[in-house]
């Protein structure tokens, strides 16, 4: 992600605002689709939100809240297999 901002930060505002809007929505709807269809659907739908998180404010509180459901899950995992067998 910092590669991309990197690559966008030299472009005029105009520009950059327009390429983030095409591939964040454009990955955006594909992870929805991929929901009803095979493919990583909310992967793509993380990653759309990433980007579009770049420009818009409610894409990133999105995004944040994804992130954070994501550590509660990954938690949660932990902490099922972390578990010790009793004997």
């Amino acid at each position: 992600m910092e590669k991309l901002k990197k690559l966008l930060a030299n472009l005029p505002h105009p520009i950059r605002w327009a390429l983030i809007m095409l591939i964040g929505f454009a990955l955006l709807i594909l992870g929805l689709v991929m929901l009803v269809t095979p493919g990583p659907g909310l992967l793509f739908i993380f990653f759309g939100l990433s980007i579009l998180a770049l420009e818009i404010k409610w894409a990133r509180e999105l995004n944040q809240q994804g992130v954070q459901g994501l550590e509660k899950i990954v938690a949660r995992i932990k902490k099922i297999f972390g578990r010790k067998p009793k004997n």
